[in-house]
Order: structure tokens, then C-alpha cells, then sequence
């Protein structure tokens, strides 16, 4: 993968957001998935040999498209100005837990695990798993490495008040209280190649491995 080929391509289509630009622009594009079809691929590989639920996954249907929905969007810009992609085993729609990374127009790239945002439904199975299990959330609350690495959930959508049918005094309330499940880490990619971009993401994945672990127990 050539990183920074990948983060000029992805600041060009920020700057030029429209059709004629991505067209113009399609044959970097077209080598630049492949390049990522390529990562994706060894990383399913590497997550498969600590995770083996994830093994066989498709490099291309683990990949998000490039083309945005702005159906409900005020912003009408028509493509992302990031490549990004999910590893999970029943693929992007799986309803559990994931793995995601993905490389921004800013340099940046973005690795997370957990689940985000999850439907009502979803949502409602963790939240019980927490308060019918509290002694096994409180173990992954235990988990130092992880925590050390990422360090706490995402607070997005963050509920002020206790959820419908949980009580206040609940063990871990604060924690039920949570939209998402998700740890993530942000850094700059300067100086990475494909190959330190690979660990650097692999790595990532693996220490998300407990919460990935404990949210398919909760969905399952």
C-alpha cells in the first residue's frame, strides 16, 4: 500500500469533492483500491490468527464504498475523503461487534473495535448483558492492557439519565447509560509504509480483542 500516494489522492478528492474530478482522477483511484483490497486482505489474515471468527472474510465486501449517502445529509458531497473498511464475521452488517480502521485525507488513520451505534435492538441485548452480568463486565473493566491502549468508550450519544427499565443503582449504570461500544486510537501515518501501516492496525485490532469478545457473547 503506498500510504502516501493514498493520503495525496484522498486530500485531491477532499479539495475537488464533485464527479468530474473523481472521473478525471479514476485511474489512481482504481490502482489505489487495489493497493487496499491487497491490505485488507492480510489484514483479515492477521486478525484470523488471534480472532479466528473473522477467517475467510472478502477483502472487498469488508471495504466501505467511497460514494457517500446524502439522502438525509445536508452536506451533498458526493464521495468520502477516506478508505476505510470493517472486518467482523458476518461482514459490514453484523449486528455484534468489529473491527474498523481506515485512512483519512488529514494523514490520519483511525483504528477501532467495539460497536457503534448499534440498533435498538442490539443495543438493548448489551445493555442487559451488562446489568445480567455485571461480574463479567466488570472483568473486562480489568482488561489494563486495553484500557491503557484506548482508553476509555467513545461517549457519543452518551444517555443522561438511566435508560428505560434500568434502574439508577444498577451496577455499572454509567456504562449502560452508553449509545456505542467502541474504543478507537487516532494517529498520523507520516512516516508509515504498507507494512508498518499493516502492524500498526493489526496490533490495534488485537488488543480490542476482549471487548469484540465479550459484545458477541452479549448479542449472540
Amino acid at each position: 500500500m503506498n500510504v502516501r500516494e493514498l493520503v495525496n489522492y484522498l486530500q485531491g478528492l477532499k479539495e475537488n469533492n464533485n464527479r468530474a474530478w473523481f472521473v478525471i482522477n479514476k485511474p489512481s483511484y482504481d490502482i489505489l483500491r487495489i493497493e487496499f483490497t491487497q491490505l485488507v486482505a492480510q489484514l483479515i489474515e492477521d486478525v484470523a490468527a488471534f480472532d479466528p471468527a473473522v477467517a475467510g472474510q472478502d477483502p472487498k465486501k469488508a471495504q466501505c464504498r467511497i460514494n457517500r449517502d446524502i439522502r438525509f445529509s445536508k452536506d451533498k458531497s458526493p464521495y468520502k475523503s477516506s478508505f476505510s473498511a470493517v472486518i467482523a464475521p458476518g461482514g459490514k452488517k453484523d449486528p455484534g461487534s468489529h473491527y474498523y480502521f481506515h485512512v483519512d485525507h488529514q494523514g490520519k488513520i483511525l483504528v477501532a473495535g467495539g460497536c457503534y451505534m448499534p440498533p435498538t435492538d442490539v443495543l438493548l441485548k448489551i445493555r442487559r448483558h451488562i446489568a445480567d452480568e455485571p461480574d463479567v463486565f466488570a472483568g473486562l473493566l480489568r482488561k489494563k492492557r486495553m484500557w491503557g491502549h484506548f482508553g476509555a468508550f467513545a461517549e457519543e450519544g452518551r444517555l443522561a439519565r438511566p435508560p428505560k427499565g434500568f434502574a439508577a443503582d444498577l451496577a455499572h449504570i454509567e456504562y449502560i447509560k452508553q449509545k456505542s461500544f467502541i474504543v478507537w486510537t487516532e494517529t498520523s501515518v507520516k512516516g508509515m509504509d504498507g507494512a508498518r501501516l499493516r502492524k500498526h492496525v493489526a496490533e490495534g485490532f488485537k488488543e480490542a480483542l476482549p471487548l469484540v469478545q465479550w459484545l458477541r457473547g452479549a448479542v449472540k
